[in-house]
């Protein structure tokens, strides 16, 4: 099996990041292909200019993957940007890291809030979590105001300042687990879980294991209505 794990900025190192976690994983026998979109994809993606500049590169990325027969996708950005217009394109399953991890959230957990890193982001992922039918169960997005490319700098504080606000969500929202909201935090689950005591998860790994079930299970996009291929 192969799965394409796409970091749909232009960031290398956070690509890096974001293939060792799915990697670390993935099943015996599963390849995982990484790709970084190109300019005009931007470093990061921190809201809605952003996030539709990275969209181009990653449905030509995606049609490469058609191409080569690939098996499935993960698009690595809590935004899930162009997933709609991936799944056209694609005949394997395609899974973002947002929908996999609050899925996986209400799996294992009456409620959950999300901590991402600028505040801007919040009103994107609320409204994900909406289409995705579990506002019940999201106590709250938060934002630990950092930016995404701080998470990539020694010395920052990024880690501490997620830490800190995971611990507020604990308290406050009385959340049993929390989503991590940015993929460029998936190398911090194991430390964080075990420093805030609640189940904490990253979407990169969930959706890995996802896309990998939904494969051995003989399943792809319905190709029938909404995710047919396109027309021009």
């Amino acid at each position: 099996m192969k799965i394409l794990v796409m970091n749909p900025n232009s960031t290398a190192s956070m690509t890096d990041k974001i293939v060792e976690s799915a990697r670390r994983v993935a099943s015996q026998g599963t390849t995982i292909v990484a790709a970084t979109g190109e300019p005009p994809a931007p470093p990061s993606i921190q809201g809605h200019h952003d996030e539709a500049m990275s969209v181009p590169g990653l449905i030509a990325r995606l049609r490469q993957a058609e191409a080569d027969s690939l098996d499935g996708v993960v698009v690595a950005c809590f935004d899930d940007p162009g997933i709609g217009a991936c799944r056209e394109v694609f005949s394997g399953p395609v899974l973002g890291i947002c929908e996999a991890a609050v899925t996986a959230a209400s799996m294992i957990s009456t409620s959950f809030s999300v901590v991402t890193t600028l505040p801007r982001s919040v009103p994107v992922i609320e409204h994900l979590v909406h289409g995705y039918g579990l506002s019940h169960r999201c106590r709250r997005v938060r934002s630990a105001a950092i930016p995404v490319l701080a998470l990539e700098e020694e010395g920052s504080g990024a880690r501490e300042k997620v830490r800190a606000e995971i611990l507020r969500a604990v308290e406050e929202d009385r959340c049993e687990a929390v989503v991590l909201g940015c993929a460029g935090m998936a190398d911090l689950t194991e430390w964080l879980t075990q420093e805030t005591g609640v189940p904490v998860i990253d979407g990169v790994t969930v959706a890995t294991r996802m896309v990998e079930a939904l494969v051995v299970c003989g399943l792809k996009t319905s190709k029938v209505g909404a995710y047919a291929e396109p027309i021009m």
